[in-house]
């Protein structure tokens, strides 16, 4: 069947996405030029620029679905099982999975982090991805607090902030050093965490507000 104009843009997209992540995991960032992602997906340079302004850009859109991923593997994670145990793990299994299924994936990642750090304006389009991936998380957070009834000891925006800080610290320490870092480290570190936070909320529920007392 013919595709449409618009399934036909898509299309491109998606082989030029793919081609990147091919071609910067062989040549690094620096390296990789726009050639040659284009060579590499079977279209011309004048195809890459009608649909990305540049590598950055290209990179985004890849981070996108990306964060549409784990968003949808958060939100199965927390609907599994009402035990928050059996969320944990779950929610830590899917991600453990998901670096191993495409370890190139962290690595461009950090490679287009560093990056970041020296590009204001990229900088400024990475961090904006990343706070509405975690206002996202967030909501989910806040959603599985109303359910099971408890009040969060901390802002859910902390806290969604931290468990970034957890993935991504576990997402380097596998880069680094994959075979020293137990792939049910990242479950006992949740675990850890969220029990921690289970008990403040419990302590802040039993004193009460501080005019009741």
């Amino acid at each position: 069947m013919r595709m449409t104009r618009k399934e036909k843009q898509a299309h491109t997209r998606s082989c030029l996405m793919a081609a990147a992540a091919r071609v910067f995991a062989r040549r690094g960032l620096q390296q990789a030029s726009i050639d040659e992602v284009a060579e590499d997906a079977g279209f011309t340079k004048g195809a890459f620029y009608a649909n990305f302004k540049s590598k950055e850009e290209l990179f985004l859109a890849m981070l996108d679905e990306r964060f549409a991923e784990r968003i949808e593997q958060l939100e199965r994670a927390t609907t599994s099982s009402p035990e928050l145990e059996a969320q944990v793990r779950t929610a830590s299994d899917d991600f453990v999975r998901y670096l191993a299924a495409d370890p190139e994936w962290q690595r461009l990642f950090f490679e287009f982090a560093a990056h970041a750090a020296r590009n204001e304006d990229f900088r400024q389009e990475l961090v904006t991805r990343y706070r509405t991936l975690q206002e996202r998380i967030a909501d989910v957070y806040r959603r599985s607090c109303e359910q099971a009834g408890i009040e969060p000891p901390l802002p859910l925006a902390h806290i969604s902030l931290m468990t970034f800080a957890m993935a991504n610290g576990f997402a380097l320490e596998k880069l680094l050093e994959r075979d020293a870092v137990p792939d049910d480290l990242y479950s006992t570190m949740l675990t850890v965490f969220f029990t921690g936070l289970a008990t403040l909320a419990e302590e802040a529920a039993t004193k009460g507000p501080v005019g009741a007392r």
